[in-house]
């Protein structure tokens, strides 16, 4: 007897089947993009520093990149959206210092990377060109009348009463090549545009018989200066006060031992004076990069491995005028003497160059001319040479020192260009 044979399954029973089967799989897939989907990180912000033995970590620029990654820039931090502008119906006129206006109410950052024009406005202008020039004029042609102790820096350094009335700090080096680096900082300031921050120095020679030192000198021979030294006049300036360091460079540096930029909400709170300080703080970081001065910004960093609050304190050698301008104080750890401790200090001033990513356009102009020439070195030798008698006296910087600075200008325009191409992405 046969058996009876069962129908063959229909196409729509096979599909029916088929889809059947493929739901866990599909609902599998959805479960891990959705999973995916929550766990991708945030777009990643331009170069910044990581902590390492003491809270700083040896940034890309030995490898000669200036890119990075983990730390958001303060160029986009400082950047105001531009919905903002436009429902205010175009640019807005940067408010002046006490006005009423909140700071977001203008907006301070240009092409991405350049601090406004009418925010530049707004910095005082400092140890104007003709002023610094009359003076520097009038203290080598003075007499010194008097020489004090206390005041300028070192036991060795005297505060001298000229004979047309003015004062000056009298710095007398520990050696020469820091009374060198001072003259050589000051003279690179005025090739970058920035002169004006730091006060009039000039060069004197030191000789206790001769017309400018004849009055003082029993205060010479208790100074213990040697005679036909060389030593830097700086103008004194009344009424200076001392400088806590702003985020995102200040205490909130020293909670983690890593620099902590602003964040995009503070920013908003921000009044027009602290912008414009802003503005002088990208100068100086630069400046003391291409300098590497370490006795300033990156003396209070290096102190955090002992002192959690140093960055609660004044940061070194940098005052604060009455009309709120920034003065670049005792230079003198530029140059020469900070190039030979590049290894030591360059693990701090390179993080601080890459906390900024937004400039004064006349500086970055110049930065990309001396790049693009190759002529730093030759700016600074004509600059200083024309601009100081005493040039010769000290000489100027070595073949490899000169190497170093041209290297350190290629290097901050390479970091431009990088702030430069990631404002474009933004």
């Amino acid at each position: 007897m046969k058996r009876a044979r069962r129908a063959a399954p229909g196409p729509l029973a096979v599909l029916g089947l088929l889809l059947l089967g493929a739901l866990p799989g599909l609902w599998m897939v959805l479960l891990r993009r959705e999973a995916a989907a929550q766990q991708e990180p945030e777009p990643r912000s331009p170069a910044g520093p990581s902590p390492g033995r003491w809270g700083w970590r040896r940034s890309p620029a030995a490898r000669g990149e200036p890119g990075g990654g983990g730390q958001k820039t303060f160029r986009a931090l400082l950047a105001v959206p531009s919905a903002g502008r436009e429902e205010r119906g175009g640019e807005g006129r940067f408010a002046a210092p006490g006005s009423s206006t909140p700071a977001d109410a203008a907006f301070p950052v240009e092409r991405g990377i350049f601090w406004s024009r009418e925010l530049e406005e707004q910095v005082p202008p400092g140890f104007a060109a003709e002023e610094a020039a009359a003076w520097l004029s009038a203290a080598r042609a003075a007499r010194v009348a008097s020489l004090e102790q206390g005041g300028c820096g070192r036991s060795s350094n005297r505060l001298a009463r000229l004979s047309d009335g003015s004062r000056a700090c009298v710095r007398y080096g520990i050696n020469p090549e820091q009374i060198q680096g001072e003259a050589l900082s000051y003279h690179l300031a005025g090739v970058l545009g920035m002169q004006e921050r730091l006060p009039p120095m000039a060069l004197a020679l030191v000789e206790a018989r001769g017309r400018q030192w004849e009055p003082v000198r029993e205060e010479l021979r208790g100074s213990h200066w040697a005679e036909g030294a060389v030593v830097s006049l700086t103008r004194w300036v009344d009424n200076l006060t001392a400088v806590v360091a702003p985020a995102p460079w200040g205490a909130e540096a020293g909670a983690g031992r890593r620099l902590q930029p602003l964040s995009a909400g503070e920013l908003g709170g921000l009044p027009p004076s602290q912008l414009v300080e802003l503005v002088q703080w990208s100068d100086l970081i630069l400046f003391d990069y291409l300098t590497a001065n370490f006795d300033r910004l990156v003396s209070n960093l290096f102190s955090l491995q002992w002192d959690p609050r140093v960055m609660r304190r004044a940061t070194s050698n940098l005052l604060r005028a009455p009309d709120g301008g920034l003065v670049f104080m005792d230079n003198e750890a530029g140059l020469v003497h900070g190039y030979r401790l590049l290894a030591m200090w360059d693990p701090y001033n390179e993080p601080l160059l890459r906390s900024v990513c937004v400039f004064r356009e006349g500086t970055a102009r110049r930065v990309a001319e001396l790049h693009r020439r190759r002529s730093a070195a030759a700016e600074l030798r004509r600059r200083y040479r024309a601009r100081e008698p005493l040039w010769a006296r000290l000489g100027f910087l070595s073949e490899r020192q000169a190497e170093l600075l041209q290297a350190r200008v290629d290097f901050v325009h390479r970091h431009i260009a990088h702030c430069r191409a990631q404002a474009a992405v933004l």
